[in-house]
This record gives C-alpha cells, structure tokens and sequence, in this order.
C-alpha cells in the first residue's frame, strides 16, 4: 500500500512542501529516509508510544517512509502527526478521504497530546498556496496560523482527535480571527511616550529626523544622560506598521518562538536590545539548524546597540552588509537561507571609558590616548553607514524638575508619519519606502542642491575628510529635512542641519 500524507520545511521565513509517502507490505523493519535529522528519526518511538497509549495497534509490517523532497534537510519534532498519520492510514485505522486536503504538522506527546511548534504561519502560507484546504495543527498554535485568510485551520488536542475527525467521527470548527480588528487594537499606543522626557531638545529633533527618513542614528554622551531612555521611545514616533509589514514581521518572530501565547499578529513595531556579550551568530543568525538571528529580529523596527563600543569589534563588522543589502545570507554545507533586516540601527556610546570626557560637570580622568583608543573600537566604514551623530549632555537640575511634560509621541509621529507619506508617493513602485534606502541614482534625481549648497557641502567634505558614503549620508538626511518641513528644494539650512550631524567626524578632524 502506498499512500501520502503533507508537512513543511522551513527554509529561512518561508516554508516549502514535504510530501510524505509510506509504503507498507508484509513484514518487520521501519525505515525512515529522505533527510531527516536526529529529532525526525526518534519520532518512530514518541509515534508508536502514542499509539499504544490511544489504543491503536502497532503495525507490524515493513514500513518504509520517504519524506521527499529528499534534498531538502527535514528538521525537528513537528513532522511527528504527519507520520503517525501515515502509519495509521497504511494499517487502514484512518479513511483515506481527506489525507489530501489537509496539511499536518505538530509534535507528539507519549500520551499522544500535541505540542505546539514554531514557524506556524509561514506553513499555513505554504498550505494555501499549494491549494490545500485546511491545515491540522496543535491547538495552542491555532490562533497564529489563522490569520491565513481563505485557508481552514483546524486546532486539535490530540492524535486521537486528529483519527476521529479525519474519519468523520467528530467535527471540529475551524479556528477564526478577525485581523482586521486584532490589527487596529494591537496598534494602540503604549505607555512610553516621548513626553517623559526632559529637556534634550537637541536629540528628540535628531530622533525626529531619523523616524522620518528611517535613518541609523548613534547618540555620544556621559552615562545617565538619558540615552537608553530615549532610544525605547523612537518606535512610538514611526509611523504604524502595514498589515503586510506586520504579517512579515510575523513570519519571523513566528520561527524564532517569539510569539506570546495568545499572539496571532505582531503589531508594534520591533525593539530590539541585545547584551554587548552577544555573540555574532546571535547577532546576524545562523548555527547549526539556522534561525534568525537579532537583527532580523528587529526588521522593520528598531535594533538598539548600547554601549556600542564594547561590543566585540567582529560582531559589529558583520553589521555593515545587512545595514546596506538590508538582508542577510547565512550559507551552511546543504542550504543557503536569506533573512530579512531591514532595521534601524541605533547605537549610544560614552564619549571616553570613563564617560565624562568633555561633561563641563565631571572631571575626565581618562588619557588622551585611552580616550582615542576608546572610538578606534568602532571602525570608520561602520560609522560611515550611520547617518546621524548625535551629542547628548546631562540634563540639568532645572529642567529635570519641570512639571509641565514635553511634546509627545503622538504629536512628533503625526509630523513622521506626514514626512514619510511624502516619500511613499516620491518612491512609489519602485520598492524604496523611505530617503534612507535611497540608490544613487535616486540620490541624483531627488537630493539636487543649488550653487550656495554645493559651495557649503565642498567646503565640508574638504575640511572634514568626509568619504563618499558620508556625502550621500549628508544629502539624505539633508533630503529628510525638507520633507519635515514641506520644502520640494533641499536648502542650505537643511544641509546645515545635516551636516552638524556628523559630530564624529568633526571631532576626527581636529
């Protein structure tokens, strides 16, 4: 007998078809093949375990299981319904009927109860786009793969749940979400808000900037001078996330087993913190089994580095490609797996070990070479993908008592959210959404500067030493800046305005 039965292999955030075929003739001997990996093959004692358990009968038969396509590495515990079923349907226990509608996944318990599994809703895209009807799933990860429109996800507690409503003996409702509604609450703001801040005027502008272009930003300042606090406010400056945006991001936190409980949808936008220990694979994703690693995590959010220069220098190398393909590639023997990180990079670092070099209130006790060798940890082609140096200061006494509260969030996003829709119809159709993803050729078309412009950038790319990444970096910001204020030109003010944004390269100059 020879029947088939349908899982999925996740490959980066999307997921392919397994087609499971078993064979069964008169016999002894169990044979699993078509690339598993240890988990899939130690799935034969969970099944059999279950089974006894739930009364069936193990099959004593010669049964041999291709899980095809066999160059494709099958990994873990959710392929264990997918075969039990098989082996259940060649000893004739399940009909046959509807093995072909319904993609199956989920780990098995001895006692035969399910275990949800990650990476659920990139398999019910999978199952809709092979045209099957449903999907079968462990019932905590109903809700999550229901956001699949036009695809009938049937939560099950068991295996022998599964049996009986395969051989029409119970009848289980489709799980149902109303997205649209789970969408719009869940981007309802927080409680971190912009207004808890004081004083600082200079970085919330700079922070302003940066939301509304989607630039990088690094802030430099002595400890507790609110860096880290400002930085968990800048996603509830940027503009709410698309329902496409959010089923993206999704997918992602989706694989990783980030999601809560109870979440079907990501609806705010990531943030991202990981410790300056963090280890490259961490950081950019891969290992063994690959998963995404931090930043992909923080794609279309934000990826907070603090304390940036104790970070280990290779680990912040490894940065530069995905900051400017905004995707990283991680390639092992068998498999080559892209994942999506297109993030803002936030970083904040003291300006010397210490932290108190150039703080009017502190004295510095660090050297001049300990205070070089400090900045020297962050290489010049990383600072050159930043856009935006910031300087931040202490904030004195007088303003840390104010009562009255600063401009919130609400009203720093509208003008963002203006800004950015400006450059949505600038860029539309072509894959580009915000002036930091800018090509060169678009930077010809939209950031032209008239004479007094030019004069003013020449004179800074001369005095500062400035690299031709740092150029485009000053032109769209720059760009950014007129788009704040409504302006179709960029003028002098905003390159101004742009170009006192570089304060390391002004420092490196001297």
């Amino acid at each position: 007998m020879l029947l088939k039965t349908y899982a999925a292999a996740l490959q980066g955030i999307h997921a392919e078809l397994v087609t499971v075929e078993i064979h069964a003739v008169p016999g002894v001997n169990f044979s699993l093949v078509g690339l598993p990996d240890s988990a899939v093959k130690e799935s034969r004692e969970r099944i059999f375990a279950a089974m006894r358990v739930n009364g069936f009968s193990v099959p004593h038969k010669e049964i041999t299981i291709n899980m095809a396509p066999a160059d494709l590495k099958k990994e873990g515990s959710a392929y264990d319904l997918t075969l039990a079923i098989s082996i259940l349907a060649a000893t004739e226990a399940i009909r046959t009927t509807h093995l072909d509608e319904y993609l199956m996944m989920g780990e098995l318990s001895l006692d035969g109860t399910l275990q949800p599994i990650h990476g659920v809703l990139p398999i019910a895209l999978c199952a809709r786009e092979a045209g099957f009807k449903g999907i079968i799933l462990p019932l905590a990860n109903a809700r999550k793969a229901a956001v699949v429109q036009e695809l009938r996800v049937i939560g099950v507690e068991s295996l022998l749940d599964v049996v009986r409503f395969l051989n029409d003996q119970q009848t289980i409702e489709p799980t149902a979400v109303d997205i649209n509604s789970e969408f719009m609450l869940g981007r309802q703001m927080t409680d971190i808000d912009f207004q808890d801040v004081r004083g600082q005027e200079n970085v919330r502008r700079a922070m302003e900037v940066a939301a509304a272009g989607g630039h990088n930003m690094l802030m430099v300042g002595p400890p507790g001078a609110g860096k880290s606090m400002m930085a968990k406010r800048l996603p509830s400056i940027l503009p709410p996330l698309s329902l496409d945006e959010a089923l993206e991001t999704t997918k992602i936190h989706s694989i990783a087993g980030l999601l809560e409980k109870n979440q079907s949808l990501v609806t705010r936008r990531p943030f991202r913190s990981p410790h300056h220990t963090v280890t490259e694979v961490a950081l950019v994703g891969g290992g063994n089994n690959p998963r995404p690693g931090e930043i992909s995590l923080a794609h279309n959010g934000v990826l907070f580095l603090d304390e940036l220069p104790e970070y280990k220098r290779s680990s912040l190398e490894v940065l530069r490609q995905p900051l400017e393909d905004r995707k990283i590639t991680v390639a092992r023997n068998r498999l080559s797996v892209d994942y999506p990180a297109s993030f803002m990079l936030v970083a904040a670092m003291n300006p010397c070990p210490c932290g108190h070099y150039g703080d009017p209130t502190h004295v510095c006790t660090c050297t001049p070479t300990q205070v070089h060798r400090y900045k020297d940890k962050i290489s010049g082609p990383l600072l050159d993908r930043v856009d935006i140096h910031c300087e931040i200061q202490a904030v004195p006494y007088s303003k840390l008592k104010e009562l009255q509260p600063g401009e919130s969030s609400e009203t720093i996003r509208a003008r963002v959210v203006a800004a950015r829709q400006i450059q949505q119809e600038r860029f539309a159709g072509t894959g580009i959404h915000c002036n930091a993803q800018m090509t060169p050729k678009m930077l010809r078309r939209y950031c032209q500067i008239d004479a007094r412009g030019d004069e003013l950038l020449s004179y800074t790319m001369n005095k500062l030493g400035l690299s031709a990444r740092a150029y485009d970096r000053i032109l769209k910001v720059s760009r950014t800046i007129a788009d704040l204020e409504g302006s179709t030109t960029i003028q002098v003010t905003h390159l101004m305005e742009a170009i006192s944004y570089r304060c390391l390269d002004r420092q490196t100059s001297l």
